[in-house]
């Protein structure tokens, strides 16, 4: 058996799928230390693993993350994305390595697991020369010679026009943008004694021994060839199980039931859920369909005044509910949308912030679901898409293709054997 240290930055997104693997380590009699912030520290403790709190890297609440870190604003849009990547995740780096530093002195591990956006316990195993793995949680952005680059609007092409357009964006942003990334990427490493990366982009934050990226490879663009050490596990977390509302189940046998949600991080309902209730259960637009909705509010402040049809709670438990549902309507987090496809239930995805546009595109190019384009849809736009994915078997057929895909990826299982075999033997 041995010691590991994971590692995930204080995101519930983050969190609950590396504290899944922390949870299949332990069961299977290793030592487990995971580094994290102290609002997560009892998810950690919950699985067996000893929680190591953020000291010398300032901690934050990610419901609040404004205040520690005010450069971000609202987190929308293209440079507020660029300063959560410097600020947040490369700018702590440095700190994250004195840190684990401490920790490692008293603990040795024997390897490293670190969620690929917490970069201060891979570069201190790098420096220590401890052999490590990088999480991804989201659909990998390793630099991709066909394209289309991550984060711009475009899908891939077999041929023609497109194809060329997209290698030839691809080729100008590893110049241009990535090489501002690298740039802080590579200040980062300085000052945690390590010399630079000539690996684009944010290639460096990827294992070159073992990435273990959340997802199937149905959901990645094609590339001309495997990236090295990358092995898709599928979903991560599994689908929680717990209490159902005492509402639930009270409508027709036999209804559509469509599930609306944001998440925990976006929860202002202007965004989603308000459109969302007057384009499937009320209001000028209407639908004489007029699904069951099954609003889930995060915590936040939700929908008050619900429309006949119309239930919420702030958390659902995914295990039990998704298997009665038709679709999903989402913001674009991975971890929703895993546990759909998971289930074979179809999207609906308004992705307006950080990654979300980049999935919704990649759930909508995979052919399981719709992408609205936006984060602020109107209430005609979510009955339409909702319309044609409950009225096209088609999209329902993909995602238990899909679903299956998930399945069969392994999850934590497979994740935890690949720790075994490519760190600690």
């Amino acid at each position: 058996m041995g010691t590991i240290l994971v590692a995930a930055m204080p995101f519930a997104g983050h969190v609950n799928p590396v504290a899944s693997l922390a949870g299949e380590l332990v069961r299977r009699g290793h030592e487990v230390h995971a580094y994290t912030g102290a609002k997560y520290a009892e998810r950690f403790e919950h699985v067996g693993a000893r929680p190591s709190l953020w000291r010398s890297a300032p901690d934050f609440d990610d419901a609040r993350l404004a205040e520690t870190f005010p450069v971000i604003g609202d987190g929308h849009g293209f440079r507020a994305t660029l300063a959560n990547l410097r600020h947040v995740f490369i700018g702590t780096a440095p700190a994250q390595t004195h840190d684990v530093a401490r920790l490692a002195a008293a603990v040795r591990p024997d390897a490293v697991v670190a969620d690929a956006l917490c970069l201060g316990p891979g570069m201190w195993a790098q420096r220590e020369g401890i052999p490590w793995a990088s999480v991804s949680l989201v659909p990998l952005s390793l630099h991709n010679p066909w394209g289309p680059p991550t984060g711009l609007p475009f899908l891939p092409a077999d041929g023609g026009p497109a194809a060329l357009r997209n290698r030839v964006l691809a080729s100008v942003l590893t110049a241009g943008p990535g090489s501002v990334l690298r740039a802080f990427v590579n200040r980062a490493r300085a000052a945690a004694g390590l010399g630079p990366t000539r690996r684009p982009g944010l290639d460096s934050l990827y294992s070159a021994r073992l990435t273990l990226a959340q997802g199937i490879a149905e959901l990645e663009y094609p590339r001309p060839s495997p990236v090295p050490g990358v092995e898709f596990i599928g979903e991560l977390a599994p689908s929680s199980e717990g209490a159902l509302p005492d509402w639930w189940g009270s409508w027709p046998a036999g209804s559509h039931v469509v599930h609306v949600t944001q998440g925990t991080l976006d929860v202002d309902p202007d965004e989603l859920l308000r459109p969302a209730v007057l384009g499937l259960a009320g209001g000028a637009a209407a639908t004489a369909m007029r699904p069951v909705v099954v609003l889930s509010t995060g915590g936040g402040p939700g929908v008050s005044a619900l429309p006949e049809g119309v239930f919420a709670a702030d958390f659902l438990p995914y295990g039990r509910i998704l298997g009665e549902v038709s679709a999903v309507v989402s913001n674009g987090g991975y971890g929703t949308v895993l546990a759909s496809l998971a289930a074979g239930v179809p999207l609906v995805i308004a992705g307006g912030a950080i990654d979300k546009p980049e999935i919704a595109r990649r759930v909508a190019w995979s052919g399981a679901g719709m992408d609205l384009k936006t984060g602020r849809p109107t209430p005609a736009q979510v009955q339409d898409a909702v319309a044609r994915v409950l009225g096209e078997p088609a999209y329902r057929r993909r995602a238990r293709e899909l679903g299956e895909a998930i399945a069969a990826a392994g999850g934590s299982a497979r994740a935890a054997n690949l720790v075994e075999e490519r760190l600690l033997r």
